[in-house]
């Protein structure tokens, strides 16, 4: 008799997860149960920490490149502004077809471009030469239409122009003409324990820069 009832009881225990199964309700809940079984899982501390480690190395290799792609500084920015300001007074020599000066006040460490003066005829030699050299020659000072200033830690060591020293002068000038020629200029930039000589050649006007050799 006990038998009856136990197997009559494994039958009805059958059916009755049998039918749990296929109805949607067991089914809609067994799926809840595995979704909120799914989401538990997440990222632990460690792995987040390496992460954020792998993150902060990258940008600290990638941020001074972009910084210096993008700001100039001291003598890299001094030697680059002097270039492109002799360039430029180049250019507008040969396109307007009229002489170009470049004005250097070496005390105020300044150069500036300016068109020279329109019945200016070329000076001779002599006449380049600086204060006390010709006689005392009054300055020639004209307002410059592009300026540079160099940077406060970058001091001008040298300044020929046609193998005349300028650099205890007041200012210097040097003259861009329209077939593309311009005076000689030796120019030595001095910071800290930088040196830089930028060179003008005078039958091309073109600038060069070059270590500065004892």
């Amino acid at each position: 008799m006990s038998d009856k009832w136990q197997v009559t009881g494994d039958r009805a225990a059958a059916g009755k997860a049998h039918s749990c199964d296929a109805s949607p309700a067991c089914a809609a809940g067994a799926f809840a149960q595995r979704r909120v079984t799914r989401h538990v899982s997440a990222f632990t501390l460690i792995e987040i920490m390496i992460v954020v480690a792998i993150i902060g190395l990258m940008a600290a290799m990638g941020v001074p490149a972009v910084f210096q792609t993008f700001r100039k500084e001291g003598m890299r920015r001094a030697v680059s502004d002097v270039q492109q300001l002799l360039a430029d007074a180049r250019a507008r020599a040969i396109y307007s077809g009229r002489s170009t000066l470049v004005i250097v006040h070496p005390a105020e460490k300044t150069l500036e471009i300016t068109d020279a003066p329109a019945d200016a005829a070329p000076p001779s030699p002599a006449a380049l030469a600086p204060d006390g050299a010709s006689g005392g020659r009054p300055a020639l000072r004209l307002s410059g239409q592009s300026t540079v200033v160099l940077p406060e830690n970058v001091d001008i060591a040298m300044l020929e122009i046609n193998m005349y020293d300028f650099g205890a002068a007041d200012e210097a000038r040097i003259r861009f003409f329209p077939n593309g020629t311009c005076d000689e200029l030796t120019l030595v930039l001095h910071a800290g324990d930088e040196w830089e000589k930028i060179t003008l050649e005078f039958s091309t006007s073109l600038s060069t820069v070059g270590p500065v050799t004892q």
